[in-house]
């Protein structure tokens, strides 16, 4: 019999968010990055948590958990939604933190979308996985003969083909009457998504806390959306406004601050960002 209960990778493609956990931990233990996660509201919510801002570089990082997703895909997981922040002392309830105080908590969030998995080629997976486990369960009856063994087997062999060819037409059926809609569905979702990410980082000025710190974060995040898609000198040097914008706000939070030390590490960081949008300005001028 196969042993499921030891499949970390098996139970993480069921959906286990522990077993989710435990894998993504194992991939990102060189990185220094520590994850946790809930599932809630039809999301995977992750807190990506590492001792220094350099580890939780936001594409890098994005991309890295995305890869190990997508391998994994697990059951009835599609919207992933990735916050990081510095390491803290264990919080049980860090979702409700977050979502309290997300600017505060947070260095960056971003949510992605697992791909929708081929039902047809998920129907033979599973079908593969049911005959490996029911070849493990067969007993074995030494009364049988060599003769009556290879007798066996070809029928054997075309009852396994004729199921194989009645789930692929059905998987074929299904897909036809009901791909669409979910196509459909799902494009939906997406742009739903895509709607709201743009409200969030159009937000007037106007509704900026006079915290330095927040604003700050605020703009950081800004910039990091926006250079994903700059490929012009004016694009890059706008960029780079923002993010010495992001490094002026972060200078000027006051020593009482409660993340004052966190501030002058990002500082520094944000001037980096800076300084290399200028360079890449630089180069779409050639």
């Amino acid at each position: 019999m196969v042993d499921r209960i030891n499949d970390i990778a098996w139970q993480a493609h069921q959906g286990s968010v522990a077993a989710i956990i435990q894998v993504l931990n194992e991939k990102l233990t060189q990185s220094g990055v520590r994850i946790r996660a809930v599932f809630a509201d039809g999301v995977l919510q992750l807190l990506c948590e590492a001792a220094k801002v350099e580890q939780l570089e936001q594409s890098s990082l994005v991309e890295q958990i995305q890869q190990v997703l997508e391998s994994i895909a697990p059951r009835n997981i599609r919207r992933v939604n990735i916050n990081s922040r510095i390491v803290r002392e264990q919080q049980l309830l860090w979702l409700t933190e977050i979502e309290r105080d997300r600017e505060n908590q947070l260095l960056w969030s971003q949510e992605i979308t697992l791909p929708q998995p081929n039902i047809v080629k998920q129907i033979i997976t599973d079908l593969q996985a049911s005959q490996a486990e029911g070849q493990l369960n067969l007993p074995e009856f030494s009364s049988l003969t060599n003769k009556d063994k290879l007798k066996k087997t070809p029928k054997l062999r075309w009852q396994s083909a004729l199921g194989l060819c009645l789930l692929l037409t059905l998987g074929w059926i299904v897909y036809t009457q009901f791909g669409a809609q979910l196509k459909n569905a799902v494009q939906l979702e997406n742009t739903d998504s895509s709607a709201t990410a743009n409200t969030n980082q159009t937000q007037p000025a106007a509704d900026q806390s006079d915290d330095p710190f927040a604003a700050a974060v605020r703009i950081a995040n800004q910039a990091s959306a926006a250079g994903k898609t700059a490929t012009s000198s004016t694009q890059w040097l706008e960029l780079a406004a923002m993010w010495q914008r992001a490094s002026d706000l972060m200078a000027a939070v006051p020593p009482e601050h409660s993340r004052y030390q966190e501030a002058t590490i990002r500082t520094q960081l944000y001037k980096k960002y800076s300084e290399t949008a200028q360079k890449e300005a630089a180069k779409s001028k050639l």
